[in-house]
């Protein structure tokens, strides 16, 4: 586990995306009309273009309420989160706005954002339920030098309404995965929020 967080301290907090470059980065290939990743199919590219402006929604709209914002600005030491990530993923286009936001409240926390499929090494000590899941966010303690904490690729509550849906269909289809952006858009990230606030050393 020491080599794999030097990796992600090297990978991750030293060479990966800040927020900006990622979705600087996603607006460029949606223009193109291509994706991240060795595999460029039109599906990528329609998710990828999806994304971008889902994205670009969500950084206009996403709001904290006050007592949030308190939860986060109470942060004293310094967190690290290294968030694996394509631009193809759905699940990401809502949760890396809301992690963004975090830092953006308190700069004691930091967000770098690295693509899976090169950093597969990484990836496979994260995995969920043995897959490949993105978006998956490693939360890094900088003084302790420990992975403090996971998570993803969902928030709770859209965790359980794949896994209920899975138990009664036995697999996830295109219709549930719009079903799932609506429950996002409705949801306005709350859920989200609450779950990376868990992830933080609160006072």
């Amino acid at each position: 586990m020491e080599l794999l967080l030097e990796d992600i301290k090297a990978k991750g907090l030293n060479n990966g995306y800040s927020y900006a470059e990622y979705r600087a980065l996603v607006s460029d290939l949606a223009e193109k009309e291509a994706s991240t990743g060795p595999e460029q199919t039109e599906a990528l590219s329609q998710y990828t273009q999806l994304n971008n402006s889902r994205m670009r929604r969500w950084d206009k709209t996403l709001k904290f309420t006050d007592e949030v914002v308190d939860k986060i600005k109470s942060v004293d030491k310094k967190v690290s989160w290294v968030v694996l990530s394509e631009s193809w993923c759905g699940d990401a286009s809502p949760a890396l706005p809301v992690m963004h936001k975090f830092t953006e409240i308190n700069p004691n926390i930091s967000l770098s954002i690295i693509l899976r499929d090169e950093n597969l090494h990484i990836m496979d000590q994260f995995l969920t339920n043995g897959g490949r899941s993105i978006p998956k966010l490693i939360a890094v303690d900088v003084k302790e030098n420990t992975v403090a904490a996971t998570w993803g690729p969902r928030s709770k509550k859209a965790t359980k309404l794949v896994e209920d849906y899975k138990s009664e269909y036995g697999k996830l289809t295109p219709e549930f995965k719009q079903d799932l952006q609506i429950f996002y858009n409705k949801d306005k990230g709350q859920s989200i929020v609450q779950d990376l606030l868990e992830l933080l050393p609160l006072k």
